[in-house]
């Protein structure tokens, strides 16, 4: 018999709904990174900052659970709109800028076909299995 409690599903879109979520994700990346420029950010800062969401990996050392949590908290809209927010009412430049790089970051992976994580783990990601199982 099957502990169904313990298991999580691993579906994924598909079509034209996947082909829709990976556009916005590529028009976040564009808007983010416009809105960046017109904020008249520094680019040393947003090529260092960018990839630091990815940091997020190291997380599958402990185990493929933590790292589908991990990475999930560092690549849902959640945080970076809450920052983005904050940013806004507590005028804060450099807060700004970090939200607008992370959602940058957050729509071309959602773009390049890299979604949220489940916790089988790394390659199964709810717009499509990625790397060599895929």
């Amino acid at each position: 018999m099957t502990d169904t409690t313990t298991q999580e599903t691993t579906g994924t879109v598909t079509g034209g709904v996947r082909t829709l979520l990976r556009l916005e994700g590529l028009t976040l990346f564009l808007g983010m990174t416009l809105l960046y420029a017109v904020w008249g950010g520094s680019w040393w800062i947003y090529f260092i900052l960018f990839l630091v969401p990815d940091l997020s990996f190291a997380a599958y050392l402990a185990d493929s659970r933590t790292g589908a949590i991990v990475y999930n908290a560092a690549h849902s809209y959640m945080a970076p709109v809450t920052l983005m927010t904050l940013s806004f009412a507590l005028v804060s430049p450099l807060w700004l800028s970090i939200a607008l790089i992370w959602m940058a970051h957050i729509g071309i992976d959602r773009a390049l076909g890299y979604g949220l994580k489940y916790s089988a783990g790394f390659g199964f990601t709810h717009l499509g299995r990625i790397g060599k199982g895929a």
